[in-house]
């Protein structure tokens, strides 16, 4: 507590994105740029205390978050992708499976779309390396590693599996009034990564000609770029997109890039294990996931029409299956929508034909 007042009164805070110490200066409303990431925080001041980020795990304040040697994988070539599977091993929160999740998408990307092996970067609770383990820190590194340096005609995939929630949106930015955030392994000390963040950090810096899609099996994750256009897709086939700018007025889509976030539920959903409703899956693996890789490998050079369609059919029927089997089970689900079925979605931030582009990473 000693420490925590006397931080305050000196008028110390924390970068939102790297967790660097900042000086905040005297006054309310003012915003910080980050010595380290050139970032800006705003800070607040609410009777003699400055308000900002939550202040991030002492072990990476005192290590000055410098980049070890050899963090980042060197990437050759124009493909590079950050698959995260946080499993919050030994908290209330521990999920099964998101290992096996990134496990999956490596064998993916490197077997079907040839990302060379050493172009990926994976932040799980097994690594050995306490670098590659998906802290709020870590994963906000990853991230900037993911789009620093790119150029035209790269292509770039994140790949995220764990707890994702909602928070009340304080700055008018959100049609729906709140804001989509991922929990990283240490989120309960550190603080999650919200929407507004990682359009920050892997949206707006894509130059022209650099293609990001985001695979993001969390509940609550159908927005969860920021990305100004989500497609509504209904299950006769119709579809359209839905303008999702802000209120607020703020512009956040990439500097002449592409951004496509294929999430695995609605923003107001929550998105499930496939253990237990699925005969194919020998060990857990996220429904969104797995529909998504079981819908990739079984039609060559889909469509991203045809790829949500697939992908909602799949984790529909699973997520259906413990109640009314067979054909005539597939047909209610298929008449009858139900709230509590996650649907997985399709955001962008450039409008397209949605079944005649390729589906292509």
């Amino acid at each position: 507590m000693a420490n925590a007042s006397a931080a305050a009164v000196a008028g110390t805070s924390w970068c939102g994105h790297c967790g660097m110490s900042l000086a905040a200066p005297s006054g309310s409303g003012s915003s910080v740029r980050c010595a380290f990431c050139h970032r800006l925080t705003r800070v607040e001041r609410h009777r003699g205390v400055t308000l900002a980020a939550p202040s991030p795990p002492r072990a990476a304040v005192s290590a000055g978050l410098e980049i070890p040697a050899g963090y980042y994988p060197s990437v050759s070539g124009k493909k590079r992708a950050l698959l995260v599977g946080v499993s919050y091993r030994g908290t209330a929160h521990e999920l099964k499976g998101t290992v096996n999740d990134v496990k999956e998408m490596r064998r993916l990307l490197c077997g079907k779309f040839e990302f060379p092996g050493d172009c990926i970067l994976e932040l799980t609770e097994n690594e050995r390396d306490p670098t590659r383990v998906p802290t709020r820190a870590n994963l906000l590194r990853a991230m900037r590693w993911l789009v620093e340096g790119s150029g035209s005609g790269d292509s770039l995939v994140f790949h995220f599996s764990g707890h994702g929630v909602q928070k009340l949106d304080l700055n008018d930015d959100e049609v729906d009034g709140y804001n989509e955030a991922l929990c990283p392994a240490d989120f309960e000390q550190s603080g999650k990564i919200l929407d507004d963040e990682i359009n920050e950090i892997i949206v707006r810096p894509l130059g022209r000609g650099v293609k990001l899609h985001a695979v993001v099996d969390t509940c609550h994750s159908g927005t969860i770029l920021d990305l100004p256009y989500l497609c509504r897709l209904s299950r006769t086939g119709y579809w359209q997109w839905e303008n999702h700018d802000r209120p607020s007025g703020a512009r956040k889509r990439p500097n002449g890039g592409l951004a496509i976030s294929i999430s695995g539920c609605s923003d107001d959903q929550k998105s499930a294990d496939a253990s237990g409703f699925s005969s194919e899956s020998s060990s857990s693996i996220g429904a969104m996931t797995d529909s998504f890789i079981k819908a990739v490998e079984a039609e060559p050079g889909t469509t991203y029409g045809r790829l949500l369609s697939a992908m909602r059919a799949r984790v529909r029927d699973g997520q259906g299956s413990r109640r009314l089997p067979g054909r005539l089970g597939s047909f209610v689900r298929w008449m009858i929508p139900s709230s509590t079925l996650q649907e997985p979605q399709l955001c962008s931030s450039e409008m397209f034909d949605i079944y005649r582009k390729p589906f292509l990473l």
